[in-house]
């Protein structure tokens, strides 16, 4: 059976990673017996953090490292080798952890860059998707990683926002983007940090279907700041809720 590919995007700053790394417990809590990918897209590498990872190779070390083999005609060659080698590679890169394994991109793409080598090792990327039952991508804040094709194949779009004109400007842009652009089956909206319901009838989602809606979560905020994974939250908590009701609004029981 294909796997279940959900990626998570939306504008920054909105607690994005935190969400991602939930649906991460959840499924775990909920299908303990499969196996789950979690993918760190973000640049800025928020997901190890939220689940408890510790990452020493990430997939941009593995491009760079047959980037620079491939500056010359022998060492073109070699380049061709290592892209050989790059699927065993990522055994490397990934780190499993009790319940679900971590993939990290690592930085975004630079001008300059081995781009055809950057385009295959999105391939096996996806060729490793296969593998999993779920897969969680925490993608990097905008609309760049989709124009990029980063995350073309999936499932289920998960667009996160705060109930501000601008977060939601920029999930409507990202839904515009993967329109054209991915091949998901499903989409829909988490409007995190809503602690006023009565803002509801304010939101401008256009066709963007609204999953949720979370308040803050006073238990986020002290594992935060305690040094915490979200993994430790209490699955009755704020979080976990809408998270599960997120999910079961997509189908993803």
């Amino acid at each position: 059976m294909a796997p279940c590919i959900i990626a998570v995007a939306g504008k920054g700053g909105v607690g994005k990673t935190s969400i991602a790394a939930a649906i991460v417990a959840y499924l775990m809590r909920a299908h303990p017996s499969s196996r789950i990918l979690a993918i760190d897209a973000d640049p800025a590498v928020g997901l190890e953090t939220s689940l408890g990872v510790s990452v020493h190779l990430t997939v941009d070390d593995i491009r760079k490292e047959i980037a620079s083999a491939g500056e010359g005609d022998r060492e073109k060659r070699r380049a061709i080798e290592l892209l050989g080698e790059s699927r065993y590679r990522l055994l490397d890169a990934i780190a499993e952890e009790e319940g679900f394994a971590f993939l990290a991109i690592g930085r975004p793409e630079a001008a300059g860059c081995y781009c055809s080598v950057n385009t295959y090792l999105r391939q096996v990327i996806s060729a490793w998707a296969d593998g999993f039952d779920y897969v969680v991508i925490d993608g990097e804040a905008g609309v760049e990683q989709i124009n990029r094709r980063v995350m073309e194949k999936v499932t289920h779009l998960i667009l996160v926002s705060d109930p501000s004109r601008k977060g939601t400007q920029v999930i409507q842009t990202v839904k515009k983007v993967a329109d054209e652009l991915t091949m998901y089956r499903r989409c829909g909206a988490i409007i995190n940090r809503m602690n006023d319901e009565s803002l509801r009838q304010y939101l401008q989602l256009g066709d963007i279907p609204l999953l949720c809606t979370i308040p803050d979560d006073p238990a986020l905020a002290l594992a935060d700041v305690q040094g915490r994974s979200v993994l430790e939250l209490p699955e009755d908590g704020i979080l976990a809720r809408g998270i599960r009701d997120a999910l079961q609004s997509l189908g993803i029981e």
